[in-house]
């Protein structure tokens, strides 16, 4: 499902997080996330990000390597106070190159997470791509 405040075409998509009475295994609450491709961050997998809504926990964002995956497959990755995988398995290779896109990111992650920036549209033309 596509974001209903996109304006261009849309190159993300807005999955709903897994959910038991609104709560997701790690006290998140069950929420849009919008997953970004490989073109959009430079990365070779999928990263989804969101806003805070219910969580309990501080800045996170999950990875997969395709945009179609189970909750229980996703890899979660905590940003504060460092980088560092929480739930599944990262290969150290990719998880540095997510510390790297992270890093020139982290402030816009953080105001989405936080709502300072709203919209996903605007938190996804403030994104920057890392380079090899």
């Amino acid at each position: 499902m596509r974001t209903k405040n996109a304006t261009g075409p849309a190159d993300h998509r807005v999955s709903r997080g897994p959910g038991r009475a609104g709560l997701g295994a790690e006290g998140q609450a069950g929420f849009e996330m919008a997953n970004l491709r490989p073109e959009r961050t430079g990365l070779p997998f999928v990263v989804f990000i969101s806003q805070k809504g219910g969580a309990r926990h501080d800045v996170r964002v999950k990875v997969a390597r395709a945009p179609k995956v189970r909750p229980s497959e996703m890899v979660t990755v905590a940003l504060r106070p460092s980088v560092r995988v929480i739930r599944g398995r990262l290969d150290p290779r990719d998880l540095d190159l997510l510390r790297h896109w992270l890093e020139i990111n982290e402030q816009v992650i953080v105001d989405y997470w936080n709502g300072d920036i709203e919209y996903t549209e605007d938190a996804l033309s403030a994104l920057r791509q890392i380079e090899h």
